[in-house]
C-alpha cells in the first residue's frame, strides 16, 4: 500500500518559490515525491528523524544539496511535507 502525501497551502507556496529558483530540479523533485509516496524507506531518499528543535520532523534528500522536511506518520501511512530547500534553509526553520 502506498503512503498518502497531503500538501498544505504553506508547503505549496514554499515549493513554488523553490522551483522558481531551481527549475532545473523539477524532474528530480517530482521523482523524489513519487518515490516517497511508493516507499519512504528507499535508500536514495535517506529518510531520517531530525533532532533538537525539529525533532518532530523527518527529512529526505532531493539530492546532495537539497532536502524536504516532513511530518511522517507511520501508523496511518500519512506524510505531510513541511519545507523544501537547501540543507541550511530547511534546518533553520
Amino acid at each position: 500500500m502506498n503512503y498518502r502525501i497531503t500538501y498544505t497551502p504553506g508547503y505549496n507556496r514554499r515549493a513554488a518559490r523553490f522551483l522558481k529558483k531551481h527549475p532545473d530540479l523539477l524532474p528530480q523533485y517530482e521523482k523524489t515525491l513519487k518515490l516517497l509516496e511508493l516507499d519512504p524507506f528507499h535508500p536514495s531518499l535517506r529518510l531520517h528523524r531530525l533532532q533538537g528543535r525539529l525533532e518532530q520532523l523527518h527529512s529526505i534528500s532531493i539530492n546532495i544539496s537539497y532536502r524536504i522536511t516532513l511530518e511522517f506518520i507511520l501508523e496511518e501511512k500519512h506524510i505531510i511535507p513541511v519545507n523544501v530547500g537547501s540543507h541550511d534553509d530547511v534546518y533553520r526553520e
